[in-house]
């Protein structure tokens, strides 16, 4: 039965997942299908058996029209499930009661019960199903009158209704557990693409606002004296901004959801010489060196090194007080190694290992990449940042 049900649909009401009844014209047929070939089912095997099953009344008319109320109800079980339980144990009662043979007949009132179970809030399911089990009974009663059963003739008959809505109900317990788990599923990707977008867009205003300050403070100190050089140091905020907001449409172009955008590239190590160049307009010399053979790198390595060498940058620029620093680049067999220095004052007290939102961002983003992360002071003075990056995205 669950099988046949799986069509149906579940959806969320006010923080919870409710089971609903199958919609569209698939359910509608597998429904009609299933109540007809119960009915061609049921006819000829009640036929039978009524002749060899001793003291009942063999099928007739009456019966026959019973059986046809009884399954081709069914057909819209999912759609209207407490009308198709009571069609279903109003014909099922009459029946038993009218004394017919024992047989398929009673599989349309378990499958209306399982539906109920399956498909209605767990309330409105069970008080269905209590009366549909008390009007069940009346054949029982009715019974007692040539042959008191009492009560091993109840339980027999409670069992028609508890067991197959115990099977409905955990069917459609079931059922709302997948649907909360997918509905957690993608409120959980949501979650993540929203905080990759946000570490994204700390690393590209950090690195920006830290290069824009340091050109700012120049031009603010050469602008009494000299001018004329103050120019220059505001001709680089200017270039400076203009990139960092290119850069940042780049990056937010992910939440658009525009189907027509072109998008421009995601940054890699081959824009980190453009980056260092940048820096050399607001007074801190970067030496690049770049070693091994130079190859495609995955989307994800490419650009996860590329922003660790501009966060390692944006903190020299805050925090170190460097007067140079140095990135050397390797392309190994198996990885790349990204490596940033300074000559700045270094110690706990700039940015060690695992402190401030810069590195735990840097660390976090090469952990998902099965990389690995170094940062602390140098023994010599200054600050270093090592990371070393599969050469291949971790599947």
């Amino acid at each position: 039965m669950a099988g046949a049900d799986a069509v149906a649909d579940a959806e969320p009401r006010g923080g919870r997942v409710m089971a609903v009844p199958g919609r569209g014209w698939p359910a509608m047929l597998a429904d009609a299908a299933l109540a007809v070939g119960l009915f061609a089912l049921t006819v000829p095997v009640t036929t039978v058996i009524g002749e060899h099953q001793p003291g009942v009344v063999p099928a007739d008319g009456w019966c026959y029209a019973l059986i046809a109320l009884s399954t081709l109800a069914l057909a819209v079980r999912r759609r209207w499930p407490l009308a198709t339980l009571a069609v279903c144990t109003v014909a099922t009662s009459a029946y038993l009661v009218g004394g017919y043979p024992y047989g398929p007949m009673l599989l349309s009132y378990l499958i209306a019960v399982y539906t109920v179970a399956a498909y209605l809030p767990i309330r409105r399911a069970a008080v269905g199903g209590a009366v549909s089990l008390v009007a069940m009974l009346a054949h029982t009663v009715v019974s007692i009158r040539t042959s008191p059963v009492g009560l091993a003739g109840v339980l027999p008959g409670s069992a028609w209704v508890v067991v197959p809505f115990a099977v409905g109900a955990t069917v459609r317990s079931n059922r709302e557990a997948a649907a909360r788990t997918r509905i957690e599923q993608t409120r959980r990707l949501a979650d993540e693409e929203r905080l990759r977008v946000a570490q994204e867009v700390h690393d590209v205003v950090g690195h920006g606002l830290a290069a824009i300050n340091m050109q700012a403070e120049i031009a603010l100190h050469l602008l009494p004296t000299r001018p004329e050089q103050a120019e220059t140091a505001l001709t680089a905020i200017s270039r400076t901004s203009r990139e960092a907001l290119d850069e940042l449409r780049v990056t937010l172009s992910v939440v658009r959801r525009d189907a027509g955008t072109d998008r421009a590239p995601a940054p890699g190590l081959d824009q980190v010489a453009a980056l260092t160049e940048r820096l050399h307009g607001t007074g801190l010399p970067v030496t690049l060196t770049v070693t091994g053979d130079r190859r495609t790198l995955p989307v994800a390595v490419d650009l996860a090194a590329y922003r660790v060498v501009q966060e390692a940058l944006t903190n020299v620029l805050r925090h170190a007080g460097a007067a140079t620093a140095t990135v050397r680049i390797s392309y190994l067999p198996a990885e790349v190694t990204i490596e940033v220095t300074d000559t700045g004052r270094g110690g706990p007290g700039v940015a060690g290992p695992g402190a401030g939102h810069g590195l735990t961002g840097m660390r976090e983003r090469v952990d998902s990449l099965g990389g690995v992360l170094e940062a602390g002071p140098r023994s010599g003075g200054g600050f270093r940042v090592l990371v070393r990056l599969p050469a291949e995205a971790r599947g």
